[in-house]
């Protein structure tokens, strides 16, 4: 019996079965596109920052329904030119200051269309990319000065980078316990204690939620002077909580704060950890390359002795979104956490190598991750990596410069990390928080500049980051010009 299908089926026609397109009309329209890309990331710079979202819009993309036909496959780049280009989220633009968000490079943008192209999966089987991914990661670790060991994976993010690490350190610390599985499970696993800064990014909290933590079992550890977690603070939780009965499995520190970019101290961490028994984790996903740049590596003295380390190559580097990374000295902690089998897929390498999907929750993973990054740092090589960081660092140190000598605006203390936290000196009378929450809002409506607010020690303050490497000083003026237009709306009319 003939399948009913079968006369729909075109290819006895000699055409193209969609999504199938002839060769000759995929190289016109892959021509258009890319001229289109390159004209685009060219004239960011006089483009607003950013535009508010017609009601109509968001309809439009939300609710818009699919039609019967097809339409030509010219119409998605008038669809992104017309649609989506008009509306993003800023992050491109040299006077976007608002969160660790960078412009992609170069070199990712076009790896990243080759990769789709060979659409490997970096997961399971026997392909470039996936090796290309482990030298990849060896690379990070190099920068991040992590011993020669380590391995780990490529992520969405460090999110996602977070979440592997706390699920790896409770295997980890039960396996070691003998309490792997079973009842001794249930009973070790309702006694685990998590400990991280106060100023620590909100996916850890994030991520010890999805691994079966509850809120009452998490200590966020107060932070001392300069926005560092506090060891000896650490070490009276910790010492409290083994009186109690309780186990505490895992402290995270923070290489790079979100809000004032603050480095924690390593050495004392990991020495608490190693006499206690527990994993020590760092969130580097902003600040974990600083070993490789001579004006940080101080405060990075003994990261090569953290069990995980959190970096974000989509943030330092401007590899396109979304590419985090795990980096694991010890890399068969990994296997242990994440590794399963099926009858279905059976790893049959030649080097004998674990599939990459053992090392994550992830089996399906996108080869983009690795071919972006790689070609960004090739690009870049290790001293231009460097030079990118600290060109970032210089722009920070001129900005709070800037406002630290302007009468009407008060410079907070911050970094190492490239941020500024300010105020303005004399607020109206009303809430000074609400002020700075409406200046920062008054700047993103006007489109010129972009910049955010963030809580230090419970004030509401402005805060720029840099992370672009388009950003001059000129930007850096462009945005305090901008900032004091945003107050000047709230000071009453001066008499004649």
């Amino acid at each position: 019996m003939t399948h009913p299908l079968s006369d729909l089926a075109p290819s006895e026609y000699g055409e193209p079965l969609p999504p199938g397109v002839s060769p000759k009309v995929l190289r016109d329209e892959l021509a258009a596109a890319a001229e289109w890309v390159s004209q685009y990331l060219s004239e960011l710079t006089g483009e607003p920052v950013s535009r508010p979202m017609p009601a109509t819009q968001r309809d439009r993309l939300r609710e818009a329904p699919l039609g019967r036909d097809g339409v030509d496959l010219g119409r998605v780049l008038d669809f992104v030119r017309d649609e989506i280009a008009p509306f993003p989220t800023g992050n491109g633009h040299p006077a976007f200051f608002a969160w660790v968000n960078s412009p992609p490079a170069p070199a990712g943008v076009i790896a990243e269309l080759l990769a789709c192209a060979v659409n490997a999966t970096c997961g399971m089987g026997d392909n470039a990319l996936m090796d290309l991914e482990r030298g990849t990661v060896r690379m990070l670790a190099g920068l991040a000065a992590l011993p020669d060991t380590t391995s780990g994976v490529l992520t969405s993010g460090g999110s996602m980078a977070n979440l592997l690490a706390l699920a790896t350190a409770r295997t980890w610390f039960l396996t070691r316990r003998g309490s792997g599985d079973g009842p001794a499970y249930d009973r070790d696993h309702a006694r685990l204690t998590l400990y991280y800064s106060t100023q620590a990014h909100m996916s850890v909290a994030k991520a010890a939620s999805c691994i079966g933590l509850p809120a009452h079992r998490l200590r966020p550890v107060p932070a001392d002077a300069h926005d560092r977690l506090d060891p000896a603070a650490l070490r009276a939780a910790v010492t409290a909580d083994l009186d109690a009965g309780l186990l505490p499995f895992c402290t995270v520190t923070t290489l790079g704060t979100t809000a004032t970019g603050a480095v924690d101290p390593l050495e004392p961490v990991t020495d608490l950890c190693r006499r206690t028994g527990m994993w020590h984790h760092a969130d580097g996903a902003w600040g974990g390359l600083g070993a490789a740049v001579p004006a940080l590596a101080p405060l990075y003295r003994g990261v090569g002795a953290v069990d995980s380390l959190t970096v974000d190559p989509h943030k330092t580097l401007s590899v396109p979104v979304g590419c985090g990374a795990l980096l694991v000295p010890q890399p068969e902690h990994l296997h242990t956490a994440f590794a399963h089998r099926a009858s279905y897929l059976t790893a049959d390498e030649g080097d004998a190598l674990p599939w990459l999907s053992h090392a994550t929750i992830e089996l399906t993973r996108p080869g983009t991750r690795a071919l972006a990054l790689w070609a960004t740092l090739n690009h870049l090589g290790r001293d231009g990596v460097t030079g990118l960081i600290e060109h970032y660092l210089t722009l920070a140190d001129r900005l709070r410069r800037r406002i630290a000598a302007h009468p009407r605006l008060e410079l907070l203390p911050s970094g190492p990390w490239p941020v500024a936290c300010f105020r303005i000196t004399h607020p109206a009378p009303e809430d000074p928080d609400e002020l700075h929450a409406r200046i920062a809002q008054r700047v993103q409506a006007r489109g010129r500049a972009y910049l955010a607010t963030v809580a230090v020690r419970e004030r509401t303050v402005l805060r720029a980051c840099l992370c672009n490497y388009r950003t001059t000083t000129d930007d850096l003026d462009l945005l305090i010009g901008e900032v004091l237009h945003a107050a000047d709306a709230d000071e009453p009319p001066r008499p004649r």
